[in-house]
């Protein structure tokens, strides 16, 4: 399937042109029949010929009050029926549709001259062609017709039929992000969402996250051209029955998303064209989808500003949207999305930099070039933002460019020698400290620093500089020690009793100095294991089904709760483990600071109105 917006000025015959084409009726309104003027969107469609594939029809309003509404009709479409109607000729609705979708960068439409029974369309067509051509459109076919003789009808179809064999066709693996144009109830089935699906693909029995993420709905049901489906790939017009908290409250301008792909972001700097930012009023509305969102407006640069938004928005880098302003008294400005998660400007000059740095900016994703600006990012984070990553995580699901990798990795050996001088009786600097020196977000990548680097080694969670020497232990701390090791031997994590500990000598000071000197590993008071016991535990709750509970944990450790809590808690503060909620945990892949090294292994029949 196709689908293709309508453009142009009011009453220049567009309901009549697509229910000429298609012999549906695209004003669903009784008011709007009576009136012979369409104040909302329609949705009508038809095959192009023998063989052709179907194309439907995004009817949008033409009069100057409604523009709003046709931004949210075209704003996911990728190709557009432009009409003008040859008795009136070029109009101001036209103008202003027209600086609409150049604002949206569509690329792909045809021009119909309408009402050419009565006036001559040849001025207007060119005259049209012209306009049209200084766009983002370029050159377009242009075909007169008449919706009351039927005049150019069967060529327009054939122009339509090879506009759309030169359409792009979009990644039906893609995350799904469908802007809602309507939402409505049917008795026994409850909400039904249509919009139109840009990419990727909708299943029944899919789960999709309202785009405020505060509710997961489930699709039990699906149409697209009102003919019950199982899975529908964009782009296609698709209606969707939806059931979960909240279904009830959807409206037009909302979304629905693909759990867990997307970011939401309430501020994002952007590329604007057709003016210099700085003459943006600093009030505006932004257009993306079928959204709708009032925007302040901040000039950085000469053609980038950042935008703070009254609501959050699934936003990726490159996206396209109109800056319009209420009320339209100036033309729609485009902008393209150059950041979706910018950095604040907090300080004096900040402003100057970040229109500096946006000045190098294409807004075409690129994860190379977000990892040399942002330093170690989630893998899935950039994905969200809508780049593709450069290369594999460098601890868990970390990502890092490879030249700030290496300057990270030069000043972690800088600071623990610089520790090591200046502390020679713990010469360790602990993982934590590293961590907030070098700036980095998690623990884990302190420890993939560490490996693979020979100038420095971790003990006990210290990185040392190499060939450090530990503290050495008095003989009968040493004898402790050794009967503690032989107590572990076979059930490596039951800790021994407190008195076992004050029999054996190890005192609060002497277990501080088994610890420094690597021979125990503290995970709390008066709890201590060999070392590596976190390591060999994460490796043993990995095998159990994710996630698990503390006494699954327990049994699987083969020791009590008085371990196994501070051991959970030790692993989720080294980053092997984290809580799902407040009864279970789950390992994370590739995680842990503290020297691990495993990772895990690798859905009836809805009464849906035609839209």
């Amino acid at each position: 399937m196709h689908v293709l917006a309508t453009a142009g000025h009011v009453d220049h015959g567009k309901s009549a042109l697509v229910r000429a084409l298609t012999g549906m009726e695209p004003d669903r309104y009784e008011e709007e029949r009576r009136r012979g003027l369409t104040l909302d969107l329609g949705f009508v469609w038809t095959g192009l010929g023998p063989g052709g594939e179907d194309v439907a029809f995004v009817d949008v309003p033409g009069h100057e009050r409604f523009v709003a509404t046709m931004l949210a009709g075209a704003g996911p479409v990728p190709a557009v029926l432009f009409v003008v109607a040859a008795d009136q000729g070029w109009q101001p609705q036209s103008q202003e549709h027209l600086a609409v979708l150049h604002a949206l960068g569509v690329r792909h439409g045809v021009l119909a001259v309408t009402r050419s029974d009565l006036a001559d369309p040849g001025l207007v067509r060119a005259d049209a062609v012209e306009r049209l051509a200084a766009t983002s459109l370029g050159k377009v076919p242009a075909v007169a017709v008449s919706a009351v003789t039927g005049r150019g009808l069967d060529e327009l179809r054939h122009e339509l039929a090879l506009l759309t064999a030169r359409l792009p066709v979009p990644d039906p693996e893609a995350d799904v992000r469908l802007w809602l144009d309507r939402s409505f109830t049917v008795r026994g089935h409850g909400t039904v969402v249509t919009g139109t699906l840009g990419a990727g693909t909708l299943r029944v029995g899919d789960r999709l996250v309202t785009g405020d993420g505060g509710a997961v709905l489930r699709v039990r049901g699906l149409q697209s051209l009102q003919e019950e489906r199982t899975e529908v790939s964009g782009v296609a017009r698709v209606a969707v029955n939806v059931h979960g908290p909240g279904d009830g409250d959807l409206r037009r301008g909302q979304v629905l998303l693909t759990p867990d792909r997307w970011l939401l972001t309430d501020v994002t700097d952007v590329r604007v064209t057709g003016e210099p930012a700085a003459d943006l009023p600093r009030a505006v509305t932004l257009h993306i989808g079928a959204a709708a969102v009032p925007v302040t407006v901040r000039p950085l640069g000469e053609d980038t500003a950042r935008l703070t938004l009254t609501r959050p928005l699934p936003l990726r880098i490159g996206d396209r949207a109109v800056l319009r302003e209420p009320g339209g008294g100036r033309t729609p400005r485009g902008v393209t999305v150059l950041d979706v998660r910018p950095p604040a400007l907090a300080r004096r000059g900040a402003g100057r930099a970040r229109a500096a740095e946006l000045a190098g900016m294409t807004g075409r994703p690129d994860g190379a070039a977000e990892l040399r600006r942002r330093g170690p990012v989630r893998r899935a984070d950039l994905l969200a933002m809508g780049a593709a990553p450069p290369a594999e995580p460098v601890a868990g699901d970390w990502l890092a460019d490879p030249g700030h990798w290496t300057d990270l990795r030069d000043r972690l050996v800088h600071e623990s020698e610089r520790h090591a001088r200046e502390h020679p009786l713990d010469p360790g600097l602990p993982t934590e400290a590293a961590r907030r020196l070098l700036g980095l977000p998690d623990r884990a990548l302190v420890d993939a620093l560490v490996r693979g680097e020979p100038r420095l080694s971790v003990r006990q969670g210290r990185v040392h500089p190499a060939g450090t020497p530990g503290p050495d232990l008095p003989p009968p701390v040493r004898a402790a020690v050794d009967a503690v090791r032989e107590d572990l031997t076979g059930t490596p994590f039951r800790a021994p009793e407190a008195d076992r500990l004050t029999r054996l000598g190890l005192t609060r000071r002497a277990l501080a100095a088994a610890v420094s000197a690597g021979a125990l590993l503290r995970i709390a008071d008066g709890v201590v294991l060999l070392p590596g016991a976190d390591t060999a535990a994460a490796a043993v709750l990995r095998a159990l089904p994710q996630p698990f509970t503390l006494s699954e944990a327990r049994r699987a450790l083969d020791t009590t709760r008085r371990v196994a809590v501070p051991l959970l808690e030790h692993l989720d503060a080294q980053g092997y483990t984290e809580r799902v909620d407040d009864q279970r945990r789950r390992c994370r892949p590739g995680g842990g600071s503290g020297g691990g090294r495993e990772s895990n292994p690798p859905a009836r029949d809805p009464r849906t109105p035609r839209f």
